[in-house]
């Protein structure tokens, strides 16, 4: 079968040191064609990777004429709406970066443009196509923790402030680019959707955080009475960790959620210790795969937009609890889920499926 073409829509960041580099690990997938505002990438990544170049508002001829099969959107946040939309318009299938967009109205657009085009909406959570995630689901899912009680999660570091993150036009801050990261895995972990939200707010007098949250702390409550809380921050030194904790026993990641080097962890069940290290593979490759199966399979690929809508309902109530000083309930997180299967499924046997994570910034 003929690999899936690609058009790569934005070359920040983490376009050019992870996305465009996966397509070489991505035997399905082909890149086919890069799109950006910027002249001078243009030239010089169309020379790197030897696929032609278009500007931005020459989107739907990139696409057209280069026989496009799927776009990786790799824009700032606010932006990926209106290329979802346009996209999905050529019958164009999309793969889209976390977050999936900043409101609850683009969200739902960006699933109705797809579904009425009958084109497959992704969202691009890499950390659902990594081994260390994949079994820790698995043990939590077993029960070898006993009964899940509580989550806690700490992702952490310095953001320079000429970075886009730190822009709240293009939807930059802490929630929606690392935030994300510990609410989603709380959600695969616990698989389940919480109830309610308290959240504080916090950003200090650093010149830094004139638009934008330097930091969030928050509390989730899930039905039976479990709990996540996590801390996100771009105004402290590097962090990222996850506690999983049962009746049992518990389950500590660290580091947690990076997308270079190794992923570690270490599970205590009374006195039984074990302490494991995954190599942390290629996880954009992986999806770029997995999508383009789903495309070939015309199945409804997992993490798909419901599942990127229910992490903006979630962040959304956490802005609204911490500016209130309220609890914020999350009703409206379950209602948007109807019919669905709440969270990554693992197959018995272990292969490698989605469990549900990236900067999707220029």
């Amino acid at each position: 079968m003929k690999p899936i073409r690609y058009a790569v829509v934005g070359l920040g960041h983490i376009a050019q040191v992870a996305i465009l580099p996966a397509f070489a690990q991505a035997e399905n997938s082909e890149l086919a064609v890069l799109i950006t505002g910027d002249g001078e990438k243009q030239r010089k990544l169309s020379e790197k990777y030897g696929v032609p170049a278009y500007p931005y508002d020459q989107f739907e001829k990139a696409l057209t004429e280069q026989r496009a099969d799927a776009v990786f959107i790799a824009l700032p946040n606010t932006l990926h709406r209106e290329y979802t939309e346009r996209a999905a318009a050529l019958g164009v299938h999309v793969l889209c970066e976390k977050p999936m967009a900043t409101t609850e109205a683009d969200c739902r657009a960006m699933i109705q443009a797809c579904e009425t085009a009958d084109v497959r909406l992704m969202i691009a959570y890499r950390l659902h196509f990594n081994e260390a995630h994949l079994k820790a689901i698995q043990l939590a899912k077993k029960g070898a923790l006993g009964e899940l009680r509580f989550f806690n999660s700490i992702f952490a570091m310095q953001v320079a402030d000429d970075n886009i993150r730190m822009q709240r036009e293009t939807g930059g801050g802490t929630l929606f680019d690392i935030g994300i990261y510990c609410i989603n895995a709380a959600r695969y972990l616990f698989q389940d959707e919480p109830v309610e939200v308290s959240a504080i707010i916090a950003s200090g007098d650093d010149h830094r955080f004139q638009e934008i949250e330097e930091m969030a702390s928050v509390v989730l409550r899930f039905p039976r009475e479990r709990v996540a809380s996590f801390t996100c921050s771009f105004g402290s030194a590097d962090m990222n960790q996850i506690d999983l904790v049962g009746t049992k026993g518990l389950l500590r990641f660290e580091p947690a959620y990076k997308y270079v080097g190794d992923l570690k962890w270490r599970v205590q069940i009374g006195e039984y210790i074990e302490e494991k290290t995954f190599p942390i593979g290629d996880q954009f490759a992986a999806e770029i795969v997995y999508f383009s199966d789903c495309i070939r399979g015309h199945r409804t690929p997992e993490p798909s937009g419901l599942e990127g809508l229910a992490d903006v309902l979630i962040i959304r109530a956490i802005f609204e609890a911490a500016k209130t000083a309220r609890t914020v309930s999350l009703k409206r997180v379950e209602d948007a889920l109807p019919g669905i299967d709440q969270m990554i499924q693992i197959p018995a046997s272990e292969e490698q499926q989605p469990v549900k994570a990236d900067d999707s910034h220029q």
